[in-house]
């Protein structure tokens, strides 16, 4: 990560204190506080990690709302008047309380994700001063109005689900907002979805296409919350109108991953006895699985990965798991990693790996404050891999996989169909260049959209590049019979 400026000169911070709003402050809060309906958790991130450390993975969701609830009237950040409210992500009066001397992010030095020489400026250092300068070298709008620590005098509100595993990718993505913009005070609201709620079908069954957004969008439009972090393999490659994808954080390990029962332990998916259950709910990995593991068995299994863990442990009825391997490591659990799943043995899922950050489209203070995470080489690979799935018109519902690599200024983007059983398949590579010099002129195309990612700070035409590139490899497996393929897999998926 590049390092941030040295400060002017020392700093002396004051002792911290509990500042408490005097009454009036209190009666201009209370009908903005009310507006919210319906209320939804909102819970200090930090308090979250304390907790989940604190009681383990087995308690339910109603004793953790309570204690982060206490931990947020105890100091955890949050609104006095109000427990359910934390903001400052749970860093106390220091984070909260408003700082005399900001240090505006800027974008100004070539990040390590930059593609080659071209994508120099595509990721970023913090620069000092008073209020600084965006991604696209142009000053940022103020986001910190004059004696108030948030947008429009309030803390920037988080949406993300209620999971362990949206928990912490979310807070990840709330440090690295804080590092760029300590004046700021962060607020998570979190809550369930349709894909959180139906646990007993498997997902490419349930054929609704925003099974983990739609409710997270749906208080994005009310303005219920500013901005929502997701799992990018989550979002469509359509957005609804009026949305965007401000920010594509840096790729975490995108491979899929086997864990294996304990009695299974040491042991690798070609070494497992003929006829072990295998659980995976993914119509992709079980294609891919099981042409190269005839002998194995797939089962569906659904739940969060704790939920999945649990199934996986303490019964019999399955002697190992797919996951990806991003949740895992940001779980803790990467030692339960027992095989890693190389390209060569299963494609993974576009977008797998990587978080996003969706934004309203309009919202230019808050699509130039996330910008800044943007990942140069992480937008360009995603583009690729979103356009390749878009062309295909592929979901969850049939068995489409990618694999995608940047050396050297070239893009290479590898995508295949499967049918259900992996029997009859189509895969071909194709490659582009995209280094591309950064353009840093206003215009009209500054907030041009790619498969629904904004990204002003990528070379515009490295990101057409990408896009083209998924689409025409896509439309080299269509003219090969990868529709057929696929329509096939979809009727044959919804007569299950």
């Amino acid at each position: 990560m590049p390092s941030a400026a040295p400060d002017a000169g020392p700093r002396h911070r004051a002792p911290s204190r509990v500042v408490r709003a005097s009454p009036c402050a209190l009666g201009l809060l209370r009908p903005l506080l009310s507006l919210r309906s319906p209320p939804i958790n909102r819970t200090s991130s930090r308090a979250v990690r304390r907790e989940y450390r604190a009681r383990g993975e087995g308690r339910g969701l109603r004793e953790r709302a309570a204690f982060c609830s206490a931990a947020a009237v105890t100091g955890a950040g949050g609104s006095r008047g109000h427990p359910d409210v934390t903001s400052g992500g749970g860093a106390g009066p220091s984070r909260g309380a408003v700082r005399a001397e900001g240090r505006g992010g800027v974008m100004a030095e070539p990040g390590a994700a930059a593609v080659s020489r071209g994508l120099a400026g595509a990721g970023g250092a913090r620069g000092g001063g008073r209020g600084g300068r965006g991604v696209t070298g142009r000053p940022l709008t103020r986001l910190l109005p004059q004696g108030e620590n948030g947008v429009g005098g309030r803390a920037v509100r988080v949406g993300t689900r209620r999971s362990q595993l949206a928990r912490i990718q979310t807070d990840s993505v709330v440090e690295m907002l804080r590092e760029l913009y300590p004046d700021l005070s962060f607020e998570i609201v979190a809550m369930s979805t349709t894909g959180d709620k139906i646990l007993d079908t498997a997902l490419s069954k349930i054929g609704e296409k925003s099974l983990f957004t739609k409710e997270l969008e749906n208080a994005l439009e009310r303005n219920e919350v500013d901005l929502v972090v997701h799992s990018l393999k989550d979002l469509p490659t359509s957005l609804p109108p009026g949305f965007t994808i401000g920010a594509v954080c840096k790729r975490e390990n995108p491979l899929d991953a086997v864990v294996f029962h304990p009695k299974n332990c040491g042991k690798t998916l070609s070494l497992l006895p003929e006829k072990s259950v295998i659980g995976t709910s993914s119509l992709r990995r079980a294609a891919q699985l099981k042409k190269k593991f005839p002998q194995l068995e797939f089962r569906d299994i659904r739940g969060n990965l704790n939920t999945r863990l649990k199934k996986l442990d303490e019964k019999e009825d399955f002697s190992a798991i797919i996951l990806a391997a991003a949740g895992l490591k940001r779980m803790g659990w990467e030692n339960r990693i027992g095989q890693l799943l190389s390209p060569e043995d299963c494609l993974y899922a576009v977008g797998q790996g990587a978080l996003a950050v969706e934004v309203r489209a309009k919202d230019q203070e808050i699509l130039n404050m996330v910008s800044a995470l943007h990942d140069a080489d992480t937008v360009l690979r995603c583009i690729a891999e979103r356009a390749f799935m878009k062309r295909l018109e592929g979901g969850c519902s049939v068995p489409v996989a990618v694999n995608t690599m940047l050396k050297d200024g070239q893009l290479y983007l590898t995508g295949a169909v499967y049918s259900l059983d992996g029997s009859d398949s189509l895969k071909e590579t194709m490659q582009t260049s995209v280094n591309y010099p950064q353009k840093n002129e206003d215009g009209p195309n500054d907030d041009v959209q790619h498969v629904g990612i904004t990204a002003k700070n990528v070379p515009g035409q490295a990101q057409e590049a990408a896009e083209n590139l998924g689409v025409e490899l896509a439309s080299l497996l269509l003219s090969k019979g990868a529709k057929h393929i696929l329509s096939v897999a979809r009727q044959l998926n919804d007569a299950r």
